[in-house]
């Protein structure tokens, strides 16, 4: 059998591919849509007006960090998304691979101890905070699934490629 959900393969289970399907992964879901919706709630709401009452290079480090929050937030959205649609039969396991490069997961760095960061409102810092945790999160999932697959495939063997130019180089000059 090819069947990639759990129990219908004789295969060695893939850990990730396993828990994409699992309550946890469900769980996972829930509460990265749920760190959306109560992040877009304060941005629009408190945020807005406590960013007002900052001091100039807070409010500045308030813009930005309020930016890589979304940013961060929506490609974990986009990535759970795509996961969920691999769950319910909405797209391959491999055509969600080939959505998900679309997806960067990685390089939304947060100065958690930088300057002004203790200035920025503590509602603010806490969803910063959970979002990181979040995004390390799925960055350990979305490698056990994508790099698991890989890693199934033979890496080529960088000692038999050698001797292998070797013998083609001496080979091509003996004749």
């Amino acid at each position: 059998m090819t069947d990639d959900s759990p129990g219908q393969s004789n295969a060695p289970v893939v850990f990730g591919r396993r828990f994409a399907f699992s309550d946890t992964f469900r769980g996972l879901f829930r509460e990265g849509m749920l760190l959306v919706e109560e992040t877009a709630a304060y941005l629009d709401g408190d945020g807005r007006a406590e960013s007002r009452d900052l001091a100039r290079a807070a409010s500045l480090t308030y813009a930005t960090e309020s930016m890589r929050l979304t940013t961060r937030l929506m490609q974990i959205a986009s990535w759970l998304l795509l996961q969920r649609a691999v769950n319910e039969g909405e797209m391959t396991f491999e055509q969600a691979g080939a959505e998900k490069a679309k997806v960067r997961l990685r390089g939304f760095g947060t100065q958690t101890e930088g300057p002004n960061w203790a200035e920025l409102p503590l509602r603010l810092r806490e969803l910063i905070e959970h979002s990181v945790r979040l995004q390390e999160r799925v960055i350990r999932l979305d490698d056990a699934m994508y790099n698991a697959a890989q890693a199934e495939e033979p890496a080529e063997n960088p000692v038999s490629r050698q001797l292998g130019q070797l013998a083609r180089a001496f080979g091509a000059g003996g004749e």
